[in-house]
């Protein structure tokens, strides 16, 4: 897959499913075993909108069907009724809605749907052997197609990383399709921003081992958490390299040496640190802005919005300028302030023709600047979070290894309590600062930097897909 088309969710065409009536259940079934085009419904959809002979009787027998599936030859609904079949007559349920849907002209049928450009070729051969064809349409204005991102569509093992990461995207919502798909980014920078608040290289290790045992099934009680398991190994080595960084291996025990610096002994180089991060990655967060507000509406809107041209203007000119006078030139923070004055008036163009105009469009668009100076300054402190929560991992570290060194010069039974101080202190603050850390990296995330890349939501790709049960006599013959 290249680059550019990486970044991208996958693209997708505007389809019909054209059969002649006779064939158009043989189409349907075969593009419900391919799985990748997603259909129109007409009316509420769902089972609880159709009255077939199907429905009818799985709605009589009061039995969860499960997973659902579909027969590839017309059943006898009866039968399956009898025989207490729920998922063949579930997935008869959706082939009648489906069915239902379809627009008729004369003798032949037809569905409406999207399909990823790169499968429309396989599914047309798939059902051109059953009498159908794949038809590409232009795309309805102001529609938008719905989103597939790239890490279902990617090759292993870069789909495995993706798939791990999708989560951290999905929870926030369903990317636009004309947006820059985040993914990768997304979890590149969470598992950076975890491991800095959650440093220490003892334990780090573990969550790599905790991943491992993700990937290995085990325990089974969290097997369908076993395609997290590369976030979670991602998360454990980012940790496990800043624990390097900081000296600290369950704790600070002296058995690594400090390469970078020590949390308890410099934290307001850890903070600044923090920030300047933070400024960073906000950067970044307007420039994927500035393209998805291009993306979606043109160069007007990536202009004039606050998370475009404008928006990045207004920020840069801020935390450069205040860089600047922190440093003491004065001549370049006077250069940025012109800078941001500039964003400032695109900002306040961009709000204003927003409103209803008149003088409450000037108050309205006075308060949303006000309100828009003050998050840019709220949003790079709160970065400093992320050594707040360091120092409060290297402390709850430094408790537990002091309580571990004061008992275990007392003899034998000094040096059991110190092994079970040891053990219960580095138990207790892994299971915290694991949860603490993961919580504060996702709130950066979602209100500092996701909040810049998306103004809306877009819609997920759901194609149709049920296993088919084969007949017999198809099998032999094939």
């Amino acid at each position: 897959m290249p680059r550019a088309e990486a970044a991208v969710p996958v693209r997708m065409r505007r389809v019909a499913v054209v059969a002649p009536e006779k064939a158009l259940r043989e189409s349907l079934v075969r593009i419900a075993e391919a799985g990748c085009v997603e259909i129109d419904l007409a009316g509420d959809g769902g089972p609880d909108g159709v009255r077939g002979p199907a429905t009818t009787r799985l709605r009589r027998l009061r039995t969860e069907p499960g997973q659902s599936v579909l027969s590839e030859t017309p059943p006898d609904l009866d039968a399956l009724e009898r025989a207490g079949r729920a998922d063949l007559l579930a997935g008869e349920a959706q082939l009648e809605e489906r069915l239902g849907s379809a627009v008729r002209h004369g003798e032949a049928a037809a569905l409406a749907g999207w399909c990823p450009e790169a499968e429309v070729g396989t599914t047309a051969a798939r059902i051109a052997g059953a009498g159908g064809a794949l038809v590409v349409l232009r795309s309805p204005r102001g529609v938008d197609p719905p989103t597939l991102l790239t890490g279902a569509a990617a090759k292993p093992p870069a789909r495995t990383v993706r798939r791990s990461f999708t989560p951290l995207v999905s929870t926030y919502g369903a990317v636009p399709y004309a947006d820059l798909d985040p993914t990768l980014p997304a979890g590149i920078v969470y598992v950076v921003m975890f491991g800095l608040m959650f440093g220490d290289a003892g334990h780090g290790l573990l969550l790599v081992a905790l991943a491992l045992l993700l990937r290995a099934g085990r325990p089974r009680r969290l097997a369908a958490l076993r395609p997290l398991w590369p976030f979670v190994a991602g998360a454990g080595l980012a940790a496990t390299l800043a624990g390097v960084a900081y000296g600290e291996f369950f704790g600070p025990t002296g058995v690594l040496p400090v390469l970078w610096l020590a949390p308890l002994e410099e934290p307001m180089r850890l903070l600044a640190a923090a920030v300047v991060l933070g400024a960073v990655l906000l950067a970044l967060a307007y420039a994927a802005g500035i393209v998805n507000r291009w993306r979606e509406s043109g160069p007007a809107a990536a202009l004039y919005a606050q998370t475009g041209i404008a928006g990045a203007a207004l920020y840069l000119g801020l935390a450069a300028g205040a860089g600047c006078l922190w440093l003491g030139r004065t001549a370049f923070a006077a250069a940025w302030v012109v800078v941001a004055v500039a964003g400032l008036v695109l900002v306040a163009a961009g709000l204003y023709a927003t409103t209803a105009g008149g003088p409450g469009g000037v108050v309205q668009t006075g308060v949303q600047l006000l309100d828009a100076v003050v998050r840019i300054g709220s949003n790079v402190v709160s970065f400093a979070r992320l050594a707040a929560f360091g120092l409060t991992h290297a402390a709850l570290g430094a408790i537990v290894w002091d309580g571990t060194t004061a008992l275990a010069g007392r003899g034998p039974v000094g040096v059991a309590a110190a092994l079970l101080v040891f053990l219960a202190g580095n138990g207790l603050a892994f299971s915290l600062e694991a949860l603490v850390a993961g919580v504060q990296a996702l709130r950066l995330e979602y209100y500092e930097l996701f909040s810049r890349l998306f103004e809306g939501e877009g819609r997920p790709f759901r194609p149709w897909q049920l296993p088919v049960e084969h007949s017999p006599v198809r099998e032999e013959q094939s």
